[in-house]
């Protein structure tokens, strides 16, 4: 299955992008985010976010509430 992305994600993620290139080019293997709602709003823009991470070789860890 493959999916296109989002309309806009590119824009509205921009910061995330940034953090994901930045800790897999300091040999990080993993991204901790704040909230939830920092990889996407809606369906498609939560895939494309695990995606993003998944291609850069990437855990992802969500802080407790």
């Amino acid at each position: 299955m493959s999916h296109t992305t989002p309309q806009g994600y590119e824009t509205k993620f921009e910061n995330f992008i940034k953090l994901c290139a930045t800790t897999k080019a300091k040999g990080a293997t993993e991204v901790i985010v704040a909230a939830p709602w920092v990889i996407g709003d809606a369906y498609d823009e939560v895939i494309e976010s695990l995606s993003r991470l998944a291609d850069a070789g990437l855990a992802l860890h969500i802080v407790k509430r």
